[in-house]
C-alpha cells in the first residue's frame, strides 16, 4: 500500500480516534469529578458523613474499574444499542468508554481532593460557609493541578482503550491497526499506527504536565498564595451567609 492511499486511512482514522476520546474524556470529567468528591465527602469525618453511601458508591466503582475494558464493551452491547442504536461505529465506541472512565476518573478525583489542606476547609466552616461553597471555592480549587494531572492520565487511558475498541468495529486507530496492518499484513501501516499513537499519548502528556506545572505555580497546593486564596474563600463563605440572614 502506497502513502497516497496510506494518507485518507489514517486521516481520517486520527480524526475518529481523536472525536471518540474528545467526547469520551468529556463525559467521564463531569460524571467523574462529583461522583469522586461524593466519595471524599460521605466518608468518615467528611463534610456529609455517610458510611453507607460512601461504602456503595466504592463497590460500585470498584467494580466498574475492575472489569476488563473488552468485557465492559461486550457487556454494554444491548445499552449501547439503546442510546446509539448500533454497536459499531465511533459514536457507539463512545458509550463503553465513557462509562469505563467514569470510575476510573472517580478515584483519581478522590485522590486530589482528600490532599488538600484540611486547615483551609476549616477556616471556611467557621465563618460558615457551607458544602456547596468549601466544594466550589477550597476543594476544587486546590486540587486543580491534580486534578489535570488526573484528566490527562484519564485521555492516555482512553487513546488506548479507544485502539482497543477498534477490533470490534468502532474505527479510529486501532481499526487501521487490526483491519489493515494485521488482517491485511500490511506492516508498514501498522507500524506507522503505532507510531502516531505514541505521538498522540506524547503530545498529550506534555499538555498535561505543562497545565499542571502552570497552575502549581501560579497559586495550585502549595503554590505561592494560600492566604490569597484563603480570604477569598472567608469572602465568599461571609457573603453566602449573608444571603441566608
Amino acid at each position: 500500500m502506497t502513502w497516497t492511499e496510506m494518507q485518507p486511512l489514517l486521516s481520517q482514522a486520527c480524526w475518529d480516534t481523536l472525536y471518540m476520546v474528545g467526547w469520551s474524556t468529556l463525559i467521564a470529567v463531569v460524571g467523574g469529578l462529583p461522583l469522586g468528591i461524593l466519595l471524599v465527602l460521605t466518608d468518615r469525618g467528611g463534610l456529609l458523613q455517610n458510611v453507607l453511601a460512601n461504602k456503595v458508591i466504592g463497590q460500585v466503582v470498584n467494580i466498574a474499574r475492575s472489569m476488563p475494558f473488552i468485557i465492559l464493551m461486550v457487556a454494554l452491547m444491548t445499552f449501547t444499542r439503546w442510546i446509539t442504536g448500533t454497536t459499531i461505529g465511533r459514536e457507539a465506541a463512545i458509550v463503553p468508554l465513557a462509562i469505563g472512565a467514569i470510575p476510573f476518573f472517580a478515584r483519581l478525583v478522590e485522590t486530589a481532593v482528600r490532599e488538600v489542606d484540611g486547615g483551609l476547609v476549616e477556616a471556611v466552616q467557621s465563618m460558615g460557609g457551607n458544602t456547596w461553597t468549601i466544594v466550589r471555592t477550597v476543594l476544587v480549587p486546590e486540587a486543580l493541578p491534580s486534578l489535570i494531572a488526573g484528566t490527562t492520565t484519564t485521555i492516555v487511558a482512553l487513546v488506548g482503550y479507544s485502539a482497543m475498541a477498534g477490533t470490534v468495529g468502532a474505527g479510529g486507530l486501532g481499526d487501521i491497526a487490526i483491519r489493515y496492518g494485521y488482517q491485511r499484513f500490511e506492516t508498514q501501516l501498522m507500524w506507522i499506527t503505532v507510531a502516531i499513537l505514541a505521538v498522540v499519548i506524547s503530545l498529550i502528556q506534555f499538555a498535561g504536565d505543562f497545565a499542571a506545572r502552570s497552575l502549581h505555580s501560579r497559586g495550585g497546593r502549595s503554590g505561592p498564595a494560600p492566604k490569597l486564596r484563603l480570604l477569598k474563600a472567608e469572602e465568599q463563605a461571609a457573603a453566602d451567609v449573608g444571603k441566608v440572614a
